[in-house]
């Protein structure tokens, strides 16, 4: 039998406080508090916490919510022995929900307006729940996709999270064994990322077992690119799929079994890691969240809702949502009361009973008289959901589209009829809500292009990564893919081509730089420059790598514009001292020897002490 010096304080203070009551119940009452308090102050310590996100997992991608096509029993279990929200929102996208659940506030208060080439970054000023929690004495971690900046003081090891294991980018080119970081180290993944992600997470519980612990598990599916390992994808391969999109939906259907088989590989990997909270007898001392980020990264079978991922309508913005804390939160219960993301940090904080800390009003509100169902009545409210010009507002019956249209959601779940001429008042009192949103929250974002430079230099960490995501290539230097997360650059055939990153120095010094490459045997002995204003590096290449490209044999269903990748080597190029202030970094090749210079896939730079 395991005994966890957690649950054993909990248990001797529930017992010291049981027999203080029965040998003294006679005493005065203020002794009788007295005598009692210990075992008291031992019974509240901190519960731990898991947060599960999934990433483009539709509400309607679970057998819990009626989709026969597959099976979670896992992840239906979950949901059965704690809460559902049934009406549960989250962003049209990736990092604006992220941010949301972070801070509290809506994301275009955040400074997160998209997903990539930099506008996923968090601003500075935001206290993260991690951070809040780390105050209150939590053991912090973090394994899988970050997606809210990669760069420290962006860097997750720079908001909060102790233990950092998975990738920064907003989706990654392959899922076996992959390039990853490990605070801010690369590294090499162990298998298939959504089991590694998994069984880190498993052995940091384990290793921090008697301390409370955050541990945030943000999988990277079943977003694209679509690979799953045989034993889930063979139960799909000739699978009918009897449950289909919406008619007006066309849909992709090796697409959908592919998401189908990822959905089913994360329930198998939600029930390894709840077995490890019984195996550690950590069960009841722990609260898990499980949500998605989006809708489905695809039109599939989603309950006939409008919409899917980037779409601000019901079916682009709907999550599941299960939280369970045994002891705590009844079994089996449920509740259609609108929430959403902003409202996980001040819920979370408040179960915890951990002091918000931070100096910014969130937006959302705790849930907690909710889970804990206290009967009290819960005022109305209206929930926005925006993306890119796009504002939707959600009451608890009616949605009011971004194009002004009017849906009564308890009727017409499928936003199939404009109600607006049936219910004017309840019509111009979104649309006031909407205008105001627009007027007074998404104003917050600067108009344009995202232009904050990528920082290079942290006081407490000394490791800075630029990708060939956050790059600006010049000449007929050409991106790996269309879309840049996960990208390269390629075609470096004249000596004039440069590639460059905009980037402000915060902490002058002289830093190592490696570059991680590719190149052919016949093109070696091209020298590349590093400069950064007058500093400047030399490096002539020497040691060929010319290795395949990687993904296209695992995909289960075509790739739309991302890149497929390599096996990336690095090369030390020295030494060179960045001042502080602005600088524009970049990488040249003076002479480039064979038919191309390299390939490049990121710069790592660390201060040197």
């Amino acid at each position: 039998m395991v005994i966890n010096k957690f649950s054993l304080r909990q248990n001797i203070g529930a017992a010291l406080a049981a027999i203080s009551f029965s040998f003294f119940s006679r005493l005065k009452p203020a002794l009788l508090a007295l005598i009692c308090l210990p075992g008291l102050l031992w019974a509240a310590d901190k519960p731990n916490v898991i947060v599960i996100l999934t990433d483009d997992q539709g509400w309607g991608d679970l057998s819990i919510h009626g989709n026969t096509n597959l099976d979670t029993p896992n992840i239906d279990r979950l949901a059965s022995q704690g809460m559902e929200f049934e009406r549960f929102y989250v962003c049209p996208i990736c990092s604006p929900t992220r941010a949301e659940f972070m801070t509290g506030r809506y994301n275009p208060r955040t400074g997160v307006r998209s997903a990539s080439r930099g506008e996923e970054r968090m601003d500075l000023d935001e206290t993260t729940i991690f951070e809040t929690f780390k105050a209150a004495g939590y053991k912090t971690a973090a394994f899988g996709k970050w997606h809210n900046g990669m760069q420290p003081p962006y860097h997750p090891n720079a908001r909060g999270i102790d233990e950092y294991y998975g990738f920064c980018s907003g989706h990654w080119g392959h899922y076996y064994s992959p390039m990853l970081e490990h605070n801010g180290e690369i590294v090499t993944g162990n298998g298939y990322v959504t089991d590694d992600f998994t069984t880190r997470a498993m052995d940091y519980i384990e290793e921090n077992k008697d301390d409370p612990f955050f541990v945030y598990l943000p999988y990277c599916t079943p977003h694209s690119p679509m690979q799953v390992p045989e034993p889930w994808w063979n139960k799909f391969a000739d699978h009918e799929l009897p449950l289909r999109a919406r008619e007006d939906h066309e849909e992709n259907m090796p697409h959908s079994k592919a998401a189908l088989a990822m959905c089913e590989n994360i329930d198998w990997n939600v029930g390894r890691l709840m077995k490890k909270l019984d195996d550690l007898d950590l069960t009841k001392d722990t609260i898990v969240v499980y949500f998605s980020d989006n809708g489905p990264n695809g039109y599939r079978w989603n309950g006939g809702m409008k919409g899917r991922k980037g779409s601000v309508e019901e079916g682009g913005v709907r999550s599941p949502f299960f939280i369970r804390w045994p002891g705590k939160i009844e079994s089996g219960t449920k509740t259609d009361i609108i929430a959403g993301t902003i409202d996980l940090k001040p819920t979370l904080t408040d179960l915890a009973s951990i002091e918000n800390t931070g100096t910014l009003p969130m937006d959302g509100v705790s849930l907690k008289p909710l889970l804990m169902q206290s009967g009290e009545e819960w005022p109305k409210r209206l929930y926005v959901n925006h993306f890119k010009e796009k504002t939707s507002v959600r009451s608890q019956r009616f949605r009011l589209g971004f194009q002004g249209r009017l849906f009564d959601m308890l009727k017409d779940p499928g936003q199939h009829t404009d109600v607006r001429g049936k219910h004017p008042e309840v019509y111009q009192k979104l649309l006031a809500a909407q205008k105001d949103f627009d007027e007074n929250v998404v104003s917050e974002i600067p108009e344009g292009q995202d232009t904050r430079p990528f920082i290079i230099g942290h006081s407490e960490l000394s490791f800075t990564q630029l990708p060939a995501r956050d790059a600006i290539p010049m000449g007929e230097i050409k991106r790996s893919g269309r879309a840049p997360n996960c990208s390269f650059y390629m075609n470096w055939v004249n000596e004039e081509d440069t590639i460059y990153w905009n980037t402000e120095v915060q902490e002058e010094g002289n830093y190592r730089a490696s570059v991680y490459y590719t190149c052919a045997e016949e093109d070696l002995g091209a020298i590349l420059e590093l400069r950064a204003g007058e500093s400047t590096i030399k490096k002539e290449v020497t040691v060929a790598s010319n290795p395949p490209w990687v993904g296209a044999k695992f995909d289960r269903s075509s790739r739309r514009g991302e890149s497929y990748v390599k096996d990336f080597v690095p090369m030390d190029l020295g030494v060179i001292h960045l001042s502080k202030g602005p600088t524009k970094l970049t990488l040249s090749s003076l002479d480039i020897a064979g038919n191309q210079s390299i390939e490049m896939r990121l710069i790592m730079l660390n201060r040197v002490y």
